[in-house]
């Protein structure tokens, strides 16, 4: 089981942004924290307390694997946290139990555009390949993570030309009038150059920051064509996959 960018704030708690900002979260977890199954890693984007909350850092076991930026496990391990791993762009940590092994590789991510990314964390992508028997990939999930449209998305798609499932971080994030994480025109966009099998929007509508609503992004790929990859789930929801057959 595989827990990423936690979050289990319920609705009028308020997160901190950096620089003295604050969000109220509008919508209640799916689930709180103590209801989730024996976690086996985390996978976290980067440090913000909409991805890894207040919640998380006091009652998730300090021992439990987290993946996640250079600058997120630093900070981690300052929190007590003990068993960290700082993947940097490309590169892979390859985790096993039984015969199955899970392949986690940093992908690019672009938090703000220009200077201003020097003011936020930075913020990886993940690539999970799943592999049973170890060495074979079954399964490909792609989680952006909360990036712009970049020209580095091209390479995820020259790397990795066949995605199977692609959770894509929206909301269209904007402080100060900037925006920080794509809005639904953008998320279309990465679609076209990333080409997932299917994609579940997530990271959408739970806070004032979170500018651009899901319904953009409904608009935007039933513009461009999309819709038809596109699985939308309600908080609580589950998705059930088949694993691709021929996987190269």
């Amino acid at each position: 089981t595989v827990l990423t960018d936690p979050n289990f704030l319920h609705s009028g708690e308020h997160v901190h942004l950096g620089y003295g900002l604050r969000s109220k979260r509008k919508t209640d977890p799916a689930i709180n924290i103590e209801e989730l199954p024996p976690l086996d890693l985390v996978v976290l984007s980067h440090m913000h307390e909409d991805h890894f909350d207040r919640e998380v850092e006091h009652k998730l076991d300090k021992f439990i694997p987290i993946v996640t930026t250079p600058q997120a496990a630093a900070a981690l391990k300052k929190k007590g946290f003990k068993s960290t791993y700082a993947l940097k762009t490309w590169q892979t940590l390859i985790a096993a139990k039984g015969d199955a092994q899970l392949r986690i590789t940093s992908m690019p991510g672009k938090h703000a555009p220009g200077p201003l990314s020097k003011l936020l964390p930075s913020v990886m992508g993940s690539m999970l390949e799943f592999q049973l028997p170890a060495g074979n990939t079954s399964m490909r999930l792609y989680i952006t993570g909360d990036t712009l449209l970049n020209e580095q998305l091209k390479e995820i798609h020259q790397r990795y030309p066949e995605i199977d499932l692609a959770l894509f971080h929206l909301g269209g994030t904007r402080i100060f009038g900037i925006m920080l994480t794509m809005d639904g025109k953008q998320g279309a966009e990465a679609i076209k150059i990333i080409a997932p099998r299917t994609v579940i929007p997530i990271h959408f509508n739970d806070y004032p920051v979170f500018k651009s609503p899901l319904e953009d992004f409904v608009k935007a790929v039933r513009a461009e064509g999309l819709e038809n990859s596109i699985t939308y789930l309600n908080a609580g929801d589950t998705y059930t996959f088949e694993v691709p057959k021929n996987r190269q």
